[in-house]
């Protein structure tokens, strides 16, 4: 596309900047109406926003710049919604116990898109379809999936016709758990701080976790209040909260360096290693198929340590973002700095990203540990903001290396200092127990 349109690094970089300048609108206002709705629906609607929008970039690209930026923006505005609607979904659904899996099963499997994406988007570009037919199979992918939700889909499960008795009360069990855990240990200050009535406080019998008998009645009154949508927003509490300053500030970190590598990987081997366009798309793949394929052992790995081993949830959450964003920093610059030739750039990049895939355990997660009705919301409000400098950072991106003569050292040694940063925040600032309800 940028070819065809002579577009130079600075529009290279307007034009991938413009998708976030609307993925950050929804981030917030998806997540709140996930928590307060059900994540089906949203992420239904936005589903159907993001395909819509896909299927019209190559019309809106040939009509103008100024079309396919606004086309650009619509998408984002569309695709905003999609993870904080999964992640209240994941509140929602996740037994206590397996939380750090779920989360890192469902992150990854987006990885696993880029590694679809990739090789196919480059197989279709170079073909005598051309470029455009990259948005129209995808597209028509998002069809699909679109009906297939609308037909599986579901945001409760004690709703849900197809769940098994069992399954149910697993997920039940985990979530009183959490919730009995969280009345026995909340500050004084802070249930004042959440103006909470009366008829929503849960009186537990004091005794051993593993032996109460838990009557029916306050089963009941659990499963209310868990299964019901917030119909208040704590805003006040929720930034007041350092927990709630670590996920901001690590998903600040973390997505400017992130985005940065997922849109400009490409161009960096086309233009400092001069690799052939018709191998692109298999050189860019290779770290995100590391990354997905350690995400699932990371997520599995990680609540085996917590809930076997019984080592402190925070200490595990602390080491892996630790792991994750240092171990993608060190290697980015060893490959900006030290690498050669391609293969030599791709293995070190490769490994990075497989190291990042610990974040999933990490930053990822957080929010579900610190405020599970609300998990779509912090996630959202965390990724908004991270969306700030991923419109910087591209569009500076593309000044910087047309005003720089292509001086990608610039580009990755802040990328670097970006994740650095969001592992010290994260690790200083993280929390492990339940302080918003």
């Amino acid at each position: 596309m940028a070819k065809e349109f002579g577009w130079s690094s600075t529009t290279q970089g307007l034009v991938l900047s413009s998708f976030f300048v609307g993925y950050l609108t929804t981030q917030v206002l998806g997540g709140a109406l996930a928590d307060k709705f059900g994540g089906k629906w949203v992420l239904g609607v936005a589903a159907v926003g993001w395909t819509t929008f896909t299927l019209l970039t190559p019309s809106a690209a040939k009509l103008g710049l100024n079309y396919l930026l606004s086309c650009r923006i619509l998408l984002g505005i569309a695709e905003g919604a999609c993870f904080p609607s999964v992640h209240s979904l994941i509140a929602s659904w996740a037994p206590l116990e397996e939380r750090s899996r779920a989360v890192a099963i469902i992150t990854s499997s987006n990885h696993f898109g880029s590694i679809i994406a990739f090789p196919v988007s480059t197989w279709l570009g170079s073909g005598p379809w051309g470029w455009e037919s990259i948005f129209w199979v995808f597209g028509t992918v998002g069809v699909i999936w679109s009906l297939i939700w609308q037909i599986y889909g579901g945001s409760d499960p004690s709703t849900y016709p197809g769940i098994s008795k069992e399954e149910l009360d697993l997920i039940l069990k985990d979530n009183h758990k959490e919730s009995r855990s969280y009345y026995s240990s909340l500050p004084t200050d802070e249930e004042e701080a959440m103006n909470r009535s009366s008829e929503d406080v849960i009186n537990v019998a004091d005794g051993d976790d593993d032996d109460d008998v838990i009557s029916e009645e306050i089963d009941e009154s659990f499963t209310a209040i868990k299964n019901s949508n917030p119909s208040h927003i704590p805003w006040r509490l929720i930034f007041s909260r350092r927990e709630v300053w670590a996920i901001i500030i690590a998903y600040v970190c973390h997505s400017g360096g992130f985005f940065m590598l997922l849109n400009w990987l490409p161009t960096y081997y086309l233009d400092h290693f001069g690799v052939d366009i018709k191998y692109l798309g298999y050189f860019t793949v290779l770290p995100y198929i590391a990354q997905g394929v350690s995400g699932f052992f990371v997520g599995i790995l990680a609540d085996y340590v917590i809930n076997r081993l019984k080592v402190r949830v925070i200490i595990i959450r602390r080491i892996a973002q630790i792991i994750g964003s240092c171990g993608i920093a060190i290697f980015l610059l060893l490959a900006t700095h030290v690498a050669k030739t391609p293969l030599q750039g791709i293995i070190l990049i490769t490994i990075g990203n497989g190291l990042n895939s610990f974040t999933l355990a990490g930053l990822t997660v957080s929010q579900l540990d610190i405020a599970p009705r609300y998990s779509g919301l912090i996630f959202g409000l965390g990724n908004s903001l991270g969306m700030i400098p991923v419109i910087v950072g591209l569009t500076l991106t593309g000044w910087v290396l047309d005003s720089t003569g292509k001086n990608w050292n610039i580009i990755w040694n802040t990328a670097s200092a970006l994740y650095f940063t969001g592992a010290f925040a994260f690790s200083i600032l993280a929390g492990e127990k339940v302080v918003i309800e």
